[in-house]
């Protein structure tokens, strides 16, 4: 699955952006700097300024991680299965498994509201580069950081008060660009309907990242405003006509991060370095987890999607480590570098600046010492002690002051999750800090002070259990009441995670200091980069991914891999037949659904294709259009070849791996009973 919403939450990497050379119809291009030249002389595509705000104002962001698109005028949208799962989730009970079964309304006063979720349209963008930097001018890094994050939280406050919608200031080109993306927010969003996990995610783990592929990772939620489904002017038509290959296809939507202007040197410490100890921390949780699931069929519903989100990043940073311990991509960075830094003699950075490159190379080291040190213990539990014990530390301070998160423009979403309904499981919590709390102690040592404090003069089980049993954090009411009594009330509470929370703050707030610190020095390095880049080789290009809304285009295309030619569709016939030659393998069983209905079933009709298109982890659930706009494909996952896209595209063998928009609409009709439905999207 090309999925974000882990990496979001989990593993977060520095985000950085910068132009290079285009290859192929490689790019993730920005709304407002399409590549229409190119489109024209290689596709003969006019992409119009109509077309273009069309499919942007169609697209959205789901902010759990993801995309999707507007599919009807009474405010259908569209995204994947496994963008969904984290909201099908948080709906289900005991009773009511909705991951494994599925769920259809069958009115609308039978969608389910989501607790949390917040969708985003983008509805303007606007260059603020020259007020960003125009504020920065200290010298030392941590100080011109908060310059920095003070000027970003002063335009995003304005610009909220003046329009009223989200505004979010996004850093392009390494920081050499920051524009303004205002959003119209969704928060009222309702499930309409869902397939089984075993059709949306058929295969499992031994298919993920891989093709031919036969999945119906898909589904349907609605918007709604003041109550009632949404009013939309702009949504997409959906077409009822197959692909066939050589078709030019467009994707727009929220590409997660990319790392292609990264220099060798970061590229090295990704490879021996910090995706190592992900992938060694993501083993950690995925036996963890395992673990908890063999307690019976309610701890495996519990556990279910977060071990899901655990195991496909693992496979994702196992092929991303794949790609660059092959020698080929390094040989390639290499050139390029060093074709840039002979392009540093006599430029205008030529004994004017620190080399760009030696400063990110030196900011390597920084950040190895930093791998396993944070004070992050990952349970929900202790996420929501420290972020409402940081919130009422921050709204003391003016509002350029504050950690970017807590500044106004973005409190109302903050808000939203904070005080989300969505079930905490205690038992599965306290498993998961359990552990986090023996990870910190290997990481730091038993005898550092503050552990021994953290600990309380017990282990690790039995500290979690004495932190769970006396918090309250899970109830919503007591988490609005400590963030209406401020930081005065709060250090009163005697709550057990708000106390512990308390007492790791102030090694938090310095460990996040000191990386801001390096990040900063790196956001200057790689501007300076990014200008001698356009300086050296003449183009501006695309920024590299920041999970904000793009455009990539492709062809429906089949490749060669181990000697054989892979087809760029596959159909319901496959599909039957795959199963049929996993018979008794986990995750290659069909819905009894498909089974029932198979008669019914064009086994023709396409399921899944391929395209050529430029896509990474948050394009999970973007639109796949035509050349007239009409939806043709929703995108779920990219193969294993296509994983190196982080740090280079190539179209010899990577591909995006779509579902066929014509098969979603034969799934509804003739498997789930759902013709007014079907009827309904593209109208």
């Amino acid at each position: 699955m090309v999925r974000y919403r882990f990496f979001l939450g989990l593993v977060c990497m520095m985000a950085v952006s910068a132009p290079a050379p285009v290859r192929g119809d490689e790019g993730m291009h920005l709304f407002n700097a399409l590549p229409r030249q190119m489109l024209q002389s290689r596709h003969g595509f006019e992409a119009t300024e109509q077309w273009a705000e069309h499919l942007r104002l169609s697209s959205v962001r789901f902010n759990s991680g993801g995309s999707g698109s507007f599919i009807s005028s009474n405010g259908l949208v569209l995204t994947n299965h496994h963008v969904a799962s984290e909201t099908l989730q948080k709906l289900s009970t005991p009773e009511r498994n909705l991951l494994e079964d599925g769920y259809l309304a069958q009115s609308l006063d039978q969608e389910l509201q989501a607790p949390d979720l917040e969708l985003n349209q983008l509805v303007a963008i606007i260059d603020v580069t020259d007020e960003v930097e125009a504020a920065v001018d200290a010298d030392d890094e941590t100080e011109s950081a908060k310059q920095r994050q003070a000027a970003i939280a002063k335009i995003e406050a304005r610009s909220l008060e003046e329009s009223g919608q989200r505004s979010d200031v996004v850093k392009l080109f390494g920081g050499a660009k920051y524009h303004l993306y205002r959003y119209k927010k969704y928060t009222d969003v309702r499930l309409v309907w869902a397939p089984e996990t075993a059709a949306a995610f058929f295969g499992g783990d031994a298919d993920n990242f891989e093709y031919p592929r036969y999945n119906l990772d898909a589904t349907i939620m609605r918007v709604y405003e003041d109550g009632k489904p949404a009013k939309l002017e702009h949504f997409l038509a959906w077409s009822e006509k197959p692909l066939d290959e050589g078709d030019l296809v467009f994707v727009s939507g929220n590409p997660g991060r990319t790392q292609r202007i990264f220099t060798v040197d970061a590229l090295k410490f990704l490879r021996d370095q910090r995706i190592p100890y992900l992938l060694d921390f993501l083993r950690r949780k995925e036996v963890l987890l395992q673990q908890f699931s063999l307690g019976g069929v309610e701890a495996k519903r519990r556990a279910r999607d977060e071990l899901f989100g655990i195991q496909n990043a693992r496979k994702a940073y196992t092929g991303m480590l794949a790609g660059l311990q092959d020698p080929a991509t390094m040989v390639g960075k290499q050139q390029r570098e060093d074709h840039l830094r002979a392009g540093l003699k006599g430029s205008k950075f030529d004994g004017n600046d620190e080399n760009p490159f030696d400063v990110i190379s030196e900011s390597q080291s920084a950040k190895a010492d930093r791998l396993g040190q944070d004070l992050n213990l990952r349970s929900e539990l202790f996420r929501i002690a420290m972020q409402i014990v940081l919130l009422t530390a921050e709204d003391q301070k003016p509002n350029e002051e504050r950690l970017a998160e807590f500044s106004d423009a973005r409190r109302p979403s903050l808000l939203q999750k904070l005080y989300s309904t969505a079930p905490l499981y205690r038992d599965l919590e306290q498993f998961k800090l359990a552990d986090e709390l023996s990870r910190v102690i290997e990481a730091h040592g038993a005898d550092t002070l503050w552990v021994q404090e953290m600990m309380a003069g017990k282990g690790p089980r039995d500290r979690a259990a004495d932190l769970v049993a006396g918090t309250r954090v899970d109830e919503v009411d007591f988490r609005k009441s400590l963030v209406a009594g401020g930081r005065d009330g709060l250090e009163k509470s005697d709550d057990a995670l708000i106390q512990l929370a308390l007492m790791l703050e102030p090694d938090y707030r310095e460990h996040r200091a000191e990386g801001d610190a390096i990040d900063e020095r790196e956001v200057q390095a790689y501007a300076k980069l990014a200008d001698l880049i356009r300086e050296v080789e003449g183009s501006g290009g695309y920024p590299d991914a920041t999970f904000t809304l793009r455009l990539a285009f492709g062809l429906v295309k089949g490749y060669r891999e181990d000697g054989k030619t892979i087809q760029p569709k596959t159909d319901f016939a496959g599909a039957f037949r795959h199963a049929e030659e996993h018979k008794g393998q986990d995750d290659f069983d069909l819905p009894e659904s498909w089974y029932k209905h198979r008669e019914k079933i064009n086994l023709s009709t396409d399921l899944n294709f391929v395209c050529t298109a430029d896509i990474i982890g948050g394009n999970s659930g973007s639109p796949v259009v035509d050349r007239d706009g009409k939806l043709v494909g929703l995108i779920f996952d990219g193969n294993i070849q296509s994983l190196v896209s982080d740090y280079a595209y190539t179209d010899t063998q990577a591909r995006a791996v779509s579902v066929a928009g014509v098969g979603i609409l034969k799934a509804l009709r003739s498997i789930y009973n759902a013709p007014a439905l079907a009827d309904s999207i593209g109208k």
